[in-house]
């Protein structure tokens, strides 16, 4: 199980470093380890047993690792999705802008902010993923593209709220699709 740091943490608003060649046996399994505990965390049983909170991402430096790793694991209707993610690189994205309908939340942030974060509607990523134990392309949609941004995010220093307008919190950009 692992320690969610808060984002009061000083590694929460650190851009984290590249993980060097080759990848390593431990970091592997950690990220492995990772999308297990997210794929738990949304088991209502366990993670009411546990006390922990349902999340669909987590990022190396959410529990204390300086390092360019992500995980996630997620349902989207019939679609699940499970990366392990080594020095992710976004390639490409859309121009249209999306947003969670009700704002979103993450497990490193026990405050509530009330707001909406455009994101990107349509990204594409590279990195390595353990799962495949490969580099990857991904072309990611919606509410996966959007998970995939705030995980990155994390990799740079960045929380969710920190894009939230404080002068209009709940500002839409014309033509953004509410997922």
């Amino acid at each position: 199980m692992f320690k969610i740091f808060d984002d009061k943490t000083k590694i929460l608003r650190t851009k984290c470093k590249e993980v060097p060649l080759p990848y390593t046996k431990e970091d592997k399994q950690t990220l492995k380890e990772m999308a297990e505990y997210l794929k738990l965390s949304q088991d209502e049983e366990y993670a009411s047993e546990h006390n922990i909170q349902a999340g669909v991402g987590l990022a190396a430096p959410q529990i204390g690792l300086d390092k360019r790793m992500l995980a996630i694991y997620l349902k989207d209707g019939d679609s699940t999705y499970k990366f392990g993610l080594i020095n992710p690189k976004v390639l490409r994205t859309s121009v249209k802008k999306a947003y969670l309908r009700g704002g979103e939340g993450c497990l490193s942030v026990k405050q509530a902010h009330q707001g909406l974060v455009m994101r990107y509607y349509k990204i594409v990523v590279e990195a390595f993923d353990v799962f495949e134990d490969k580099d990857i392309t991904i072309t990611a949609y919606g509410y996966l593209a959007i998970c995939l941004q705030h995980e990155l995010d994390h990799l740079d220093g960045v929380l969710y709220y920190d894009h939230i307008k404080p002068k209009d919190p709940f500002f839409i950009e014309s033509g953004a699709i509410e997922v």
